[in-house]
């Protein structure tokens, strides 16, 4: 038998700082994008959801969930990044700078921007910053990951340590906000929530109550949906317990989707500061999500503000909604922790 025409995936050797990948299938979004993602995850945001609601704040086209764009360009980087990856660590950086509607095609790249061997010279950490433009060659989203990635050989010598400087959050003045975005005359009964920029505190907590059980079928098919190939998702001989690991991404859309319960008016996703994969998950957990304010901002975009919120993902309700024990730790239920910019109307 013959290997010599498949692609086993880049280890941790064969990635060089500098690097820039080109990745392969160009992925066309469509309606059925849309579709999907409502029927895999519970959502119900106004703008992605209705024509009509986008227009009325607006928006020209109407634009699929900035997690749609996201999940296609971060799929279209796990053949060469992380298809041979322990686990996805971390983000940062990521803006969402213009939506995503039916009918866009996006291509991703990326750029090898730091290396790092790990101590037990069997796995190293791949940081990349990858971009994802449309056929128009306007750039779509931007973002960087940091990912533990077996090594082939571990004789293979270390590289020079390389840990890039990423900014701790994007700066409120870097957010984009949507061409002709206006919530002067949002709709609040349409939308479901009556609460506004005004409405929100730094330091608030909000418990976002409903809470999802994870199944294999269900993340399987969302995680081939954005054709991430990653083998620890779908292979039982691909992790030593035998057990396939929930694609962190869906744990995310979860959360997002959850949090419509308290946050309904947190329409468009502007940034991702930071985000961390606490804890693996598995079928049969069950996905709660709590909120944190961070910080709020002004636009300059008619009647909108930007909340800058924690979001986290437990395994089971945590009601205490705790991130961190005494010793600093996470809870031992947290499984995201993830920070966000998020436009709402003022």
């Amino acid at each position: 038998m013959s290997d010599s025409k498949t692609n086993p995936g880049n280890f941790f050797e064969d990635f060089t700082l500098g690097q820039v990948i080109e990745h392969a299938t160009p992925r066309t979004v469509t309606e059925g994008d849309r579709a999907l993602y409502g029927a895999i995850y519970p959502t119900r945001f106004a703008i992605p959801s209705s024509a009509e609601f986008a227009a009325s704040v607006g928006l020209a086209a109407h634009p699929v969930e900035e997690l749609v764009a996201f999940h296609v360009a971060f799929g279209k980087t796990v053949p060469d990044v992380s298809l041979n990856a322990v686990a996805n660590l971390g983000y940062a950086e990521c803006r969402f700078k213009r939506p995503v509607v039916p009918g866009d095609t996006l291509s991703t790249s990326s750029e090898v921007i730091g290396l790092k061997e790990n101590s037990n010279g069997r796995t190293g950490v791949v940081w990349v910053r990858s971009t994802a433009t449309n056929q128009r060659d306007e750039i779509a989203l931007e973002w960087c990951r940091w990912v533990m990635v077996h090594k082939r050989d571990p004789e293979a010598p270390a590289p020079e340590t390389v840990v890039p400087d990423l900014a701790a959050s994007v700066a409120p003045e870097d957010l984009i906000v949507p061409d002709g975005l206006d919530f002067s005359d949002y709709d609040f009964a349409a939308a479901g929530e009556p609460h506004r920029f005004d409405d929100y505190a730094v330091g608030e907590r909000i418990d976002h109550v409903d809470g999802v059980t994870l199944t294999d079928a269900e993340h399987m098919m969302a995680t081939r949906l954005w054709q991430n190939t990653a083998k620890v998702h779908f292979n039982t001989d691909a992790r030593p317990d035998g057990r396939r690991l929930v694609y962190g991404g869906h744990v995310i859309s979860l959360a997002r989707a959850l949090s419509f319960n308290g946050l309904a008016n947190a329409q468009l996703v502007a940034a991702v500061n930071a985000g961390s994969h606490v804890s693996p998950a598995f079928a049969g957990d069950t996905v709660h999500a709590w909120s944190e304010v961070l910080d709020k901002a002004e636009t300059s975009a008619p009647g909108v503000g930007a909340l800058r919120l924690r979001l986290v993902a437990t395994k089971g309700r945590d009601e205490s909604m705790t991130l961190r024990g005494d010793d600093g730790k996470y809870a031992e239920c947290v499984l995201l922790d993830l920070d966000v910019w998020a436009f709402v109307p003022r």
